[in-house]
This record gives C-alpha cells, sequence and structure tokens, in this order.
C-alpha cells in the first residue's frame, strides 16, 4: 500500500522556497508515495509547475484569506478573519514595542494564532502517514490534519530574526519533527529554541541537475543582457526584500566600476523593495549599469547567459539560487551572511566576500581580475553533481521512525 503524504503550503508565488518545493514534489516516487498538495491561495507563477502526479486539492476560501488583501477578505464575508488578522497585527506591535525589538518577524506566528481557530479541519481528506507544513507559522498542519507522523521546515537563519520565542515554541515541540535545511540554520535555530534538538533531521533543498540545466536551455535572453566587448556580466536572483540586499548592490556596482573595472549588473526578481531599489539605482546614477530584468518564471537562462553570479544576502537559510547557479557551473560570490559557508566551499567552488559595500566591491573586483581562479572553479563544479534527488529518501524514512 503506498504512503500518504501531505504537504501544506501558502502559496507558490516564485520564491526560494517554493522552488525548493517543486524540487521535493518533483524527486517523490509518486509509485510508492500518494501526494496531496494543499496551497492555501491557489495564486502564483508556479502553480502551472506542480506535477501533474501530485494531486493538487481544491482552495478553501477561508484558508485563502489568511494573507489575502483586507478588502478582498471582506468581499468574501470573512468579518470573523479580518477581526482575528487586525487583533493579532495588534498584539504583535504591543509585543515588539514592549520588547524594544527592531522588527515585527513575529506577526506570522500571531496570525496564524488568531485564524487557525476559525478555520475548518483538514480531516475529510483522512488520515495520513506523513504531513509536512512547508513554511512558518505551522499551527494548521499541527491543528487541522490528521496524521501518524509530522514534520515542520525550517527555511530561516533565526540568528537574522527577532520572534516571540515562547509563542513559536508551543508549536515546534508539538511536532515530531522538524527539518532544516543545513547545519548553519540548525545551529541558529538552537540558539533560540534548545530544547528542540532532538527533533532536528537535516533535509537540504531538493534540486535536479537535469531539471535546472533543461530549463536553462528553453530561452534566449542574449538581448535582454546585452552588453559592450569586455564588460562582465554579473546577476542576482531573487525576491526584492531587505535579506536580499538588493538595494546596495548600486552602491556596490559604482565602487566596482570606480576601480575600473566594467561591469553590469542583472537583476531578476520582483517584491515590496523595488522603489528602494530604484531609488538606490537613481541616487548612485546606475540607470545604465544595475538592470532590474523583473519578475521570470525561469530564472535559468538569465544564470546561464551571466559571468558570475553574486549573492549579496543579508542573511539566507540557504539560497537555492546559489546551487542552482553551480549546478550552470558559473562562478560564485556570495556575501559573509551567517551561514555562508554551509552555501559554498570558499576557494573551492566559490568566493565569500565581506557583507559591507566597499570591502564586496572589492573582493568582487578581485576575482574578476582572477580569471584563473574562475576556471578552476568552472572546472571543479563540471565534475561534481549539485543536484541532491537522494535528499528525498529521508522522507521516506521518517514515516518509519
Amino acid at each position: 500500500m503506498n504512503l500518504r503524504i501531505l504537504i501544506v503550503i501558502h502559496y507558490l508565488e516564485i520564491g526560494g522556497a517554493e522552488r525548493s518545493l517543486l524540487g521535493l514534489l518533483n524527486a517523490i516516487n509518486t509509485q510508492k508515495c500518494d501526494v496531496d498538495l494543499f496551497i492555501h491561495q491557489h495564486t502564483g507563477e508556479f502553480m502551472p509547475l506542480v506535477p501533474r502526479n501530485v494531486h493538487l486539492l481544491n482552495e478553501n476560501k477561508r484558508y485563502a484569506s489568511i494573507e489575502a488583501p483586507m478588502r478582498q477578505v471582506l468581499k468574501r464575508g470573512y468579518c470573523d478573519i479580518i477581526l482575528a488578522r487586525l487583533l493579532a497585527k495588534w498584539r504583535c506591535r504591543n509585543y515588539v514595542k514592549k520588547n524594544n525589538l527592531k522588527d515585527g518577524s513575529s506577526i506570522f506566528q500571531y496570525v496564524a494564532e488568531a485564524v487557525t481557530p476559525l478555520l475548518s479541519s483538514l480531516h475529510q481528506y483522512g488520515e495520513y502517514d506523513l504531513a509536512i507544513s512547508f513554511l512558518t507559522p505551522h499551527n494548521i498542519v499541527l491543528n487541522k490534519v490528521k496524521a501518524k507522523k509530522k514534520i515542520a521546515w525550517i527555511h530561516t537563519d533565526y540568528s537574522t530574526i527577532q520572534v516571540n520565542a515562547v509563542q513559536e515554541l508551543k508549536i515546534w515541540r508539538q511536532y515530531d519533527y522538524i527539518a532544516s535545511i543545513s547545519e548553519e540554520v540548525t545551529t541558529a535555530f538552537l540558539k533560540t529554541f534548545p530544547s528542540l534538538a532532538d527533533k532536528i533531521v537535516l533535509i537540504e533543498n531538493i534540486l535536479s541537475s537535469v531539471f535546472v540545466r533543461e530549463q536553462a536551455e528553453l530561452q534566449n535572453v542574449m538581448n535582454e543582457m546585452k552588453v559592450e566587448e569586455g564588460t562582465v556580466k554579473l546577476c542576482s536572483v531573487g525576491r526584492f526584500t531587505y535579506p536580499k540586499n538588493f538595494d546596495n548592490v548600486p552602491y556596490i556596482c559604482k565602487k566596482i566600476l570606480e576601480q575600473g573595472v566594467a561591469v553590469k549588473w542583472f537583476i531578476v526578481g520582483y517584491g515590496g523593495d523595488e522603489s528602494l531599489i530604484k531609488q538606490s539605482i537613481q541616487k548612485c546614477g546606475m540607470e545604465d549599469y544595475v538592470i532590474l530584468l523583473g519578475k521570470q518564471i525561469n530564472p535559468y537562462p538569465y544564470i546561464k547567459t551571466c559571468d558570475i553570479y553574486i549573492q549579496p544576502s543579508r542573511y539566507e537559510g540557504k539560497a537555492v539560487t546559489v546551487r542552482e547557479a553551480q549546478i550552470l557551473c558559473k562562478p560564485v560570490v556570495i556575501t559573509n551572511f551567517p551561514t555562508a559557508k554551509s552555501q559554498i566551499r570558499d576557494g573551492i567552488d566559490g568566493v565569500i566576500v565581506p557583507l559591507d559595500n566597499d570591502s564586496a566591491a572589492r573582493g568582487i573586483v578581485d576575482f574578476i581580475k582572477n580569471i584563473s581562479l574562475q576556471r578552476e572553479f568552472v572546472n571543479y563544479m563540471k565534475t561534481h553533481d549539485y543536484g541532491n534527488e537522494s535528499e528525498v529518501v529521508k522522507i521516506y524514512n521518517l514515516t518509519e521512525g
């Protein structure tokens, strides 16, 4: 009899965690597993990429209202959900103010705590062998799903965010397992939740080398990334959010140009910080040198076309795009965010540069000039497989305890 597995996620917008989920869905052997996918909101560019052999459960409008615009929720008549979300926002604001915190990373947990009791259970789908909550907060799988084993995923570097640890611990500790995407992510998580060490299972983001290479050949983007002869094409991919640090790219790029190195920096992505990034571009006079390519369902042709892939992040759990660039044998530069050493082997298949703008620029310039080191990296990556579909075996093993 096949294993029954349920996976739950908020939506399928373009993002690293969502791309990692697609890797997992494609890696699961559906000859031995019946996989149900429950997506709160059936939105996002990745929706058409859900494999056909995965059973996509129907959208539930109340679940879809957890993060939908308030006006849309009001039209649906879910006043209780609106009130719960407003109450959660007020409680989170008080918590942040009372504890003199710098950010409101706890808001999602407050919303989940307020809204989950208002949602119907998912018991109509029966009991699963394993239920996976793929993104925080993890209240829904815990309280609304019937399963023999439950696993919650960590995609965030907890050393970089401020949360209500007491509130979150109540949820995490009720799971059978907690999946961490890297050793560094585990270390940071356990500093906040040391009592959960025995629940941690290391399951890296699953990527298929074959899939990435095939996707990279589907589109020619040379015209979109056209540069003058002798100009180095830099590329970064990610959401336009604070962790990705794209607002500092124009400053770094300007410093590179001031050192006499001709570059154009292409950024594939979208998000709330777009206006901030555009302001930085204008302020630095980098309109001709930092090019925003917008939201792309398939970023691989852009990575394939660049000379050097750069991940300039302030922090990461584990950036999927770095491994994707390595699969495509691109020299990689990343900034020294807390989990950087879990991403690459510095000096072997990539370079880690300091996070501050001036030092990052100097590090990138040094690497651009070191052609022989770039070739060494490329030759190394050609002989190593950065795909890891075998990670999925760990998930099968969890159902056996």
